[in-house]
């Protein structure tokens, strides 16, 4: 659609929309005209903004007010017309001020990237990473009761995580033990899943050497471990900065979208399963409004992109989201440059 518009058209759209995102009010003709270096009367350029409305990239949001972009409008602009600046120095330095938690958990260097990017964006950070599974250390099983056990699991991190498990009634303690004890000879060094991997292989074989009762409870706690074949349920999610959401609310129906926008990041399958669609991209994604199924009612948009782990491979997602009306044109690079830094931490 760009290439269907005239120079004068470019100029008095990207005015338009850049006053947009920075005042979030419909722009009239007078303002454009004296923003414009070209001499050009109010007249024309109302007869451009016309023909822009004709052509679905503006709209009219009351009687007699100025324009402010649709959603294709925005895509257009953000795809065509927007020039992508750089961090500034201050930026810079607030992002890069999470290189100095050394020794710090994945977990709390990611939700620290979060809330930074969340204050320096002004709307609400986010972050989807991979379910932490240090190598392990230890596993024991521990009856709480008929039919029910903890699965204590320790890591080489020192991280301790239970987990309860279903069991066959009447479980003896010693089954159980026995149950910890196959599982600790094979599970040292090794993470959950490449544990279960190699397990599952050799339950079948060795299922000989287990009664009947502690197989049952190497089978459920494998089960548990499982989750890491679903990348949602494996996933970890953490939403920062909800309050910035609420600086820059300028009538009721803003009230009402941020209110719909909250009950949306409630739906937090859902959003992970948004956030899996970034880790298909290089580089920065820009969701803009119904262009995603989950936040198409509150008028969102995200600003997304992946990060990588020492080897290049994508493991997680970061960005930001707010209202159409953000400024892209700082949050983009700030966004990206807040995935490379992560992605140099965990490295």
């Amino acid at each position: 659609m760009i290439t269907e518009l005239n120079e004068r058209s470019r100029q008095i759209f990207r005015a338009l929309v850049e006053a947009y995102l920075a005042e979030g009010v419909p722009v009239g003709s007078k303002s454009i005209a004296a923003q414009l270096p070209a001499l050009l009367s109010s007249a024309t350029v109302r007869n451009v903004m016309k023909d822009l409305e004709d052509m679905g990239l503006l709209y009219a949001p009351h009687t007699s007010a100025g324009r402010i972009p649709t959603q294709t409008g925005l895509r257009m602009f953000v795809d065509a017309l927007l020039e992508i600046g750089n961090v500034t120095e201050k930026e810079a330095r607030e992002i890069e001020a999470m290189a100095s938690s050394h020794g710090a958990k994945m977990e709390d260097v990611l939700a620290d990237a979060t809330s930074r990017l969340s204050g320096l964006a002004r709307c609400a950070g986010l972050v989807l990473s991979p379910k932490h599974e240090p190598p392990l250390k230890h596993i024991e099983f521990v009856n709480i009761g008929p039919g029910q056990a903890l699965t204590v699991i320790v890591g080489q991190d020192g991280h301790v995580e239970n987990r309860l498990i279903t069991v066959p009634l009447g479980m003896t303690a010693g089954a159980l033990q026995q149950a910890s004890n196959y599982l600790n000879a094979r599970l040292l060094g090794r993470t959950l899943e490449e544990a279960r991997r190699q397990i599952l292989v050799e339950l079948e074989s060795k299922r000989l050497e287990l009664d009947e009762l502690s197989a049952k409870v190497v089978e459920a706690g494998l089960a548990v471990w499982g989750g890491g074949h679903n990348r949602s349920a494996g996933a970890s999610l953490i939403v920062r900065g909800h309050s910035n959401l609420l600086e820059d609310v300028h009538a009721i129906e803003d009230l009402e979208r941020i209110r719909t926008l909250f009950e949306d990041l409630e739906g937090q399958n859902d959003l992970i399963q948004l956030l899996e669609l970034a880790r298909n991209a290089d580089g920065v994604r820009i969701f803009i409004g119904s262009e995603n199924k989950l936040f198409s009612l509150s008028g969102s948009s995200l600003v997304l992109s992946p990060y990588r782990n020492k080897n290049e491979q994508i493991v997680g997602v970061i960005g930001v989201i707010g209202p159409t009306r953000l400024n892209y044109a700082r949050i983009i690079p700030m966004v990206d440059y807040t995935a490379r830094i992560v992605g140099q931490l965990l490295s």
